[in-house]
């Protein structure tokens, strides 16, 4: 019967809920989005090109490990945890005899990966380049079509595709920048794959150059294993599995084999995880938020209809349940089309990322119909919610007080909204001072994003109250524009609740926006301030292609000019991450101050580490202290801490000696040098002459130049929230579009009495500015204290970062979007002549 009821509603008041299917069907394709990411980044496809030929491949563990044993009331807990190095492991080349006495095995493979990357024009197509041992070209297998296999140091096999790109051939000479420094080869053959090698250029160098260039003395990359004809891959696997036991070596087969060789990706998996998951789980708040404010100006609308049910005998229980199939069957439908459209859209997040440089094209996504499944089930669930909340007060009140209701809105909110937005403000100034501690950016970056919904959210329940606040303080300004604006604060202050509904979306898409903006702007303006105040070189020797290589410092200290190397890692003290860099220490203080706070960098070495004060307080260390360390390639020290310093922001948070961090990263080339010297730019450039792509810049230089690379990064941040700002603006034209649309009757009536249609206009456009006004202050307040707390945590100091242009560009927009929304309804309703719409049925 009710449903019965609901689907003939439903048809019958198509126009009525247009605005609810909007709303559900963007945040069904928004999450279904998000869903995709978070499939691709928990299932996306590695697929190995230079393992094609080794149905098994052995290789470092690229975990850190860590066992924590609790005792508990007599019982005993095991957790293990792991996470991922930021370098690549290598291993032991003496595994090679255990695995050729492995049952199964025809050939253990040993295989080197190394930076080399061609110095030609053609070769900066995006691929990157990498340098291997002529014997490890059976692992694809490559085969030479054209001349001979390397020889001696100078020689020099290509790939099939770097030589059509560069037009190259046996006898052309190429110039190779790899770990040490470049080096002019001669090609004696081309190599072409036998399965397609697209995301990489591969050079091929004699067994004895390749271990030199890989600089790893005793160890390999992988090994790869051709099983015996005929032999099962899978039992060789778990034969070569037993043979390992007791190392920390992994065997891998199948597409497993893929993240063994593109590190990137597989650290892109958990990346785009953590994306994901975060703009999943910030869509389906805001999603909620904006689809309970949208059905309830729906059953707003439908006051009399609902209170003339109840006035027939229509139980509470019936009312909700007529309002939850409704919301049911507009959630269905708007539930598949979004999870439709979600699908393509997430295709294309995931491209503009790839594009982006944020997600390595190696990631192949995944397309599955679980987002879509769970998009479809969150749609109906915040529709039957949105519903249930919205149509809470005419299900429970009395059917004669509902009547009365129907007719004039209450005077003021329910005291449960009142309580329940108080909360909620209280919530959001909890998250605002926890904000202020939080001095790592995975910690913070969450936290201020959920500070902006509970805050807007509070907003939404307190957003009546807000209006009427509004009201008096605007009435005076707005009695100085005539007849509109007294008619303005009138309807302000009649109908508050309906305003409200305009205000709560409104004041999200300002308060998003401009923390989205302006939290990347604050921390990058906040780094570069301290790496602006720490380096005193005169200049910075920065490269266009891989980085400097350590001959070229070299040159420069021979003419006596004090030079430190900067070579960037990631480390881990425990589990921790922390952004780390190895300098050169004789002359530190002459090109850098780190601001030291305690100790001092005078004995910095080997054996030592200088520490942020965030790692200082995190990690509880001082000058003296002892750390353990995880490099970036999982190698184990132990350092003495010598000294603390302030600008971590700027530098990362450890500081190592650099021949320390050289050794164990995948690029050991720096990836800046600081020069302090009396002489001019033109001569250390002369100085740097035989070290092509190499640039001498001014601090100020190098400084712009850093900034154009942190605008690069912000731009995945940008497109990450995009969706949810522009779910947001649709929401907020949206919603003033009901609103206007459903005082077509009072317009009649205005008219009626007198008021031209540019009256009416006017009025309109009163209301819109007046609830702008009020959107944009506390949209810029949210935003402000969010931002405040952030910049407090991260950099020490309350200044956040304010575009004044962006911010004007913000409210512009968020000014022009409400105008429009607002006034095409409004004169699409004045079209209709007042006396047929005031004679019309309701």
């Amino acid at each position: 019967m009710m449903l019965r009821y609901a689907l003939r509603t439903v048809r019958a008041r198509k126009a009525g809920f247009l605005g609810a299917f909007l709303a559900l069907m963007c945040a069904a394709a928004l999450i279904t989005a998000c869903g995709t990411l978070l499939d691709t980044g928990l299932r996306g496809t590695i697929r190995t090109e230079r393992y094609a030929a080794a149905p098994v491949v052995v290789s470092a563990d690229q975990q850190v490990h860590r066992t924590t044993v609790k005792h508990k009331h007599g019982k005993t807990k095991v957790k293990h945890k792991a996470k991922p190095l930021a370098e690549r492991a290598w291993l032991p080349g003496q595994l090679r005899d255990r695995l050729a006495r492995t049952p199964g095995v025809a050939r253990v493979v040993p295989e080197l990966t190394f930076l080399a990357q061609p110095s030609t024009p053609a070769a900066a197509d995006g691929r990157p380049g990498y340098g291997h041992a002529w014997d490890s070209a059976a692992l694809t297998p490559y085969r030479l079509t054209t001349g001979r296999a390397p020889t001696a140091s100078g020689d020099l096999v290509i790939d099939a595709g770097l030589a059509a790109r560069a037009r190259l051939r046996p006898g052309d000479r190429l110039t190779v920048q790899s770990t040490r420094a470049p080096r002019s080869y001669r090609i004696t053959g081309i190599a072409t794959p036998a399965t397609p090698v697209r995301h990489q250029t591969s050079l091929f160098f004699t067994d004895a150059e390749a271990r030199r260039l890989a600089a790893h003395p005793g160890q390999v990359t992988a090994f790869g294993v051709l099983p015996e004809k005929g032999a099962d891959p899978e039992r060789v696997r778990r034969a070569v599995a037993r043979a390992l036991h007791g190392t920390t070596a992994r065997v891998s087969t199948g597409d497993a084999r893929g993240p063994v060789e593109f590190l990137d990706a597989a650290a892109a998996r958990t990346r785009l995880i953590s994306m994901g998951g975060a703009m999943g789980g910030t869509s389906l708040l805001v999603a909620v938020l904006v689809v309970v404010g949208t059905f309830a100006l729906t059953v707003q609308q439908r006051h009399r209809e609902l209170a003339l049910l109840r006035a027939i005998a229509a139980t509470s229980a019936q009312i909700r349940g007529l309002l939850g199939r409704e919301a049911l069957i507009v959630g269905a439908v708007a539930g598949a089309a979004g999870a439709l459209f979600g699908l393509p859209l997430g295709g294309w997040l995931f491209s503009r990322f790839v594009a982006l440089g944020a997600v390595p094209d190696t990631l192949e996504p995944t397309t599955g119909v679980f987002p879509s499944l769970v998009a479809f089930a969150a749609t109906l669930l915040a529709a039957w919610a949105a519903a249930r909340i919205a149509g809470h007060r005419i299900a429970r009140i009395r059917p004669a007080e509902a009547l009365a209701e129907a007719r004039t809105e209450r005077a003021r909110p329910a005291l449960g909204r009142i309580a329940a937005g108080l909360l909620l403000l209280a919530g959001g100034v909890v998250l605002v001072v926890v904000l202020a501690s939080l001095r790592t950016e995975p910690a913070s970056t969450p936290v201020t994003f959920l500070a902006v919904v509970v805050l807007s959210t509070s907003v939404a329940l307190l957003g009546p109250l807000l209006v009427r606040a509004a009201a008096l303080l605007l009435a005076g300004p707005l009695r100085l524009t005539g007849h509109g604006g007294r008619l303005a604060t009138a309807n302000l202050r009649g109908n508050a609740a309906r305003m409200a509904s305009v205000v709560t979306p409104l004041t999200l898409l300002v308060g998003m926006t401009c923390t989205v903006l302006f939290v990347q702007a604050t921390l990058g303006d906040a780094a570069r301030t301290q790496v602006r105040e720490g380096v005193r070189a005169d200049w910075v020797v920065a490269a266009q292609g891989p980085g400097v290589p350590g001959e070229a410092a070299e040159r420069l200290r021979a003419r006596h000019d004090t030079v430190t190397e900067v070579v960037r890692t990631t480390v881990r003290v425990g589990l921790d991450k922390y952004p780390a860099q190895g300098v050169t220490p004789a002359g530190l203080t002459r090109t850098w101050d780190p601001e030291v706070t305690a100790g001092s960098l005078g004995r910095l070495g080997p054996g030592t580490v200088a520490v942020s004060e965030v790692a200082a307080d995190q990690q509880h260390l001082t000058p003296g202290s002892t750390l353990n360390v995880t490099l970036g390639d999982g190698t184990p020290a132990t350092l003495t801490v010598v000294a603390v310093y302030a600008r971590g922001l700027g530098f990362g948070d450890l500081t190592f000696a650099h021949d320390l961090v050289a050794r164990h990263v995948d690029n050991p080339l720096a990836s800046s040098v600081l020069v302090g010297t009396s002489r001019t730019q033109g001569e250390v450039t002369a100085t740097l002459r035989g070290f092509p792509g190499v640039r001498v810049l001014s601090p100020a230089a190098a400084d712009a130049l850093q900034a154009d690379r942190e605008q690069t990064n912000a731009e995945v941040n940008y497109l990450a929230m995009g969706l949810v700002l522009a779910f947001t603006a649709i929401a907020v034209g949206n919603t003033l579009a009901m609103s206007v649309a459903e005082r077509v009757r009072e317009f009649a009536l205005l008219r009626l009495a007198g008021a031209t249609r540019r009256q009416v206009l006017r009025m309109l456009r009163t209301e819109t500015l007046s609830v702008l006004f009020l959107a944009t202050s506390l949209g810029s307040g949210i935003a402000l204290a969010v931002l405040t707390a952030f910049s407090l945590g991260m950099t020490g100091r309350a200044a956040p970062t304010v575009t004044p242009l962006l911010y004007v560009g913000v409210v512009g927009f968020a000014g022009v979007l409400a105008l429009v929304a607002g006034a095409v309804p409004g004169r699409t309703a004045l079209r209709v002549r007042a006396v047929t719409v005031a004679t019309a049925k309701e």
